[in-house]
């Protein structure tokens, strides 16, 4: 049982993986097992970051950028299918592929880069949702911000609920975004002709090519990447080519159609704003709030509240699935797990934080410059994600037979060519474009860590091109089974043993003796933590600790009777140290500790005395409730 939730832990997104089994059905019910990963991955391609870019698009070159967004969509298609491919075959993340494919000191400034862009797309979808809120209800932009930070209860609420709940709950978000479009489509009344015309390739140049740049950099966000690479593995299938070959056809049908329906979800707003403003010579519309007030001016009510509320449903689901995200990358790169809850918590505060001080200071009107700022450090990431994915999806070693072909890697590394020289142009003109102001730290600070930025990629890039040493790929993430061979009998002749005068020390006591038997001393310990005690150390000499050091030598008394011998020791203060400190200071064999199973809220109040203990000494830990 220890070794299966061991297992457990090793895997991406371990409270879900594998939830959905897929085995069961046949027929259409089979194929729908397998939609859904593809949809929380989806809302990423039309979360309010790309909103702006849409519209800005739309009302100054009208319908003429829409084969720009179709291009962008055909690029994300075949990455995220890349991502798909590596989570079915290989079950790992891309986080955990890299940890595996990269030497350990390469993945700590990897993780730092995908946690900032995480919180960057996150800090776009806060904003985005915090908008949407002050246009239909006229809620201040920074009580907006403040609320979203009950996301991270949705998001354990959901996930407790098991994963096709989470799936529908996002899919009825991107239903919402989808419809509201669709009726303002009939709203607005756009000219299908020239729609039409808008899918004929044009050389771009000046305004037009650098929105362009924007548009197909805020396509592909490398979040999804981590994300998708992770949500594959929660279908249950049969792990031989058959079962592998179903999974990767059907999660390609997956990916597909959510993608499609996020392209139109995205030309929907760039047709909104061609069709509303730049027909009516309403060329530099480019901040959300403008577009929504104009439509008001020009439609009336109905369409502004759809906008709107498409904003909030993009911006709610965006933020669970970047959360989840920020899970895959700190459990897969640095191997860190935390509490769910804080987890979350920390990723929501992160984005949270900049935008609540910004408008604090800087006032509404700095948001939109916000939202840029977020844009160009979710540039600096998309390389380093998609990068990976090329090489570990190319790598016959690991995939087997499911490498892509060469034609599919000609075409990955052209896309990602593509991506990543768009957004290295964007991020070294808004780099120029500070350097006018002549802040000092522009140059000491920015461009130099932009340098390095700029070499760990070309390292990313090279590192699996030029690796010569013939090392054995390691796919486990905590390495493989030993070879156990002879066992050997453990005599513990020093065991310490932690006792609270509640019912559970005699079972805990009773555990100890089994252990050592006669032959061992034991070591009785209580912490008192009084007041007194945390002040006074060992010469307090307050009742609890009179009283607590007659009860050990109770304990001490009736251990001696039975033939066991014993001695008592007494620490003060914080109960983790003072045990610690016992342990060491008496060289202990083996520390056996009774377990009281708060769970909850009662062990956010009470603390985790077991599991701190157990991290800071070196012994083994035997946990007895």
């Amino acid at each position: 049982m220890k070794q299966n939730d061991q297992n457990k832990q090793t895997q991406s997104l371990s409270e879900v993986h594998q939830s959905v089994d897929t085995s069961k059905r046949t027929g259409w019910k089979r194929i729908l097992s397998f939609i859904g990963p593809a949809y929380l991955v989806s809302v990423g391609y039309m979360d309010p970051g790309n909103w702006a870019t849409d519209i800005a698009g739309g009302s100054k070159f009208g319908y003429q950028l829409i084969w720009i967004l179709l291009m962008s969509n055909l690029i994300a298609l075949l990455l995220q299918s890349l991502s798909a491919r590596l989570g079915i075959v290989r079950g790992l993340d891309l986080a955990q592929a890299s940890r595996n494919g990269y030497p350990r000191w390469v993945n700590f400034p990897l993780f730092i880069l995908a946690q900032t862009a995480i919180v960057a797309c996150d800090l776009a979808e806060v904003i985005g949702m915090a908008i949407g809120l002050n246009l239909l209800f006229g809620l201040p932009l920074i009580w907006g911000i403040s609320i979203t930070i009950f996301d991270t209860v949705l998001l354990l609420f959901l996930l407790n609920k098991g994963m096709r709940k989470m799936e529908s709950f996002i899919v009825s978000m991107v239903f919402i975004v989808g419809v509201s479009f669709l009726i303002e489509m009939f709203i607005v009344e756009p000219s299908l002709k020239e729609i039409a015309a808008g899918f004929e390739p044009s050389i771009l140049s000046g305004d037009a090519l650098y929105i362009a740049i924007g548009i197909i950099g805020a396509t592909v966000m490398p979040h999804n990447l981590y994300l998708h690479s992770s949500l594959v593995q929660t279908r249950k299938f049969e792990r031989d080519e058959k079962g592998i070959k179903e999974a990767i056809k059907f999660n390609f049908i997956d990916t597909a159609v959510a993608l499609n329906l996020a392209f139109f979800v995205n030309a929907a707003i760039l047709i909104l704003a061609a069709t509303a403003f730049f027909k009516n010579g309403l060329y530099e519309v480019a901040e959300i709030q403008d577009a929504h007030q104009l439509l008001q001016n020009i439609f009336g009510s109905v369409a502004p509240a759809l906008f709107a509320i498409a904003l909030i449903a993009a911006g709610q689901s965006s933020t669970v699935t970047g959360t989840l995200a920020g899970q895959i990358v700190m459990e897969g790169h640095i191997k860190l797990r935390i509490q769910p809850w804080l987890r979350r918590l920390i990723t929501r505060l992160l984005a949270i934080i900049p935008a609540f001080f910004t408008i604090l200071y800087f006032g509404n009107e700095a948001l939109g410059g916000l939202l840029i700022l977020s844009q160009v450090v979710l540039s600096l990431q998309l390389g380093f994600a998609v990068i990976p994915l090329i090489h570990f999806t190319s790598d016959k070693k690991t995939m087997k037979g499911f490498a892509i072909k060469p034609w599919v890697k000609i075409l990955a590394w052209i896309s990602s060519l593509v991506i990543v020289s768009l957004n290295v142009k964007l991020v070294i003109e808004e780099i120029s474009s500070w350097g006018t102001s002549g802040g000092w730290y522009v140059y000491f600070i920015i461009v130099p860590l932009a340098i390095m930025i700029g070499l760990l990629l070309l390292f990313i890039f090279l590192y699996p091109l030029i690796n010569s040493r013939k090392r054995e790929v390691n796919a486990a993430p905590h390495g493989n089974a030993l070879d156990i061979r002879e066992i050997e009998k453990i005599n513990y002749t020093r065991i310490g043993i932690t006792v609270d005068f509640s019912k559970n020390d005699r079972n805990t006591i009773r555990h100890a003796l089994i252990q050592g038997g006669k032959n061992a001393r034991y070591y009785l310990i209580h912490v008192v933590e009084t007041a007194v005690a945390r002040y006074h150390g060992d010469s307090a000499l307050d009742y609890e600790t009179q009283s607590d050091a007659e009860n050990l030598e109770k304990y001490r008394i009736n251990l001696k009777e039975l033939g066991y011998e014993s001695t008592v020791h007494i620490g003060y203060g914080g109960t983790v140290k003072a045990i610690v400190d016992i342990t060491e200071e008496n060289k202990l064999e083996l520390l056996v500790m009774g377990a009281h199973g708060h769970k909850g809220l009662k062990d956010l109040i009470l603390g985790t005395t077991v599991n701190s203990v157990r991290h800071k000494v070196a012994i083994p830990v035997l946990i007895v409730r």
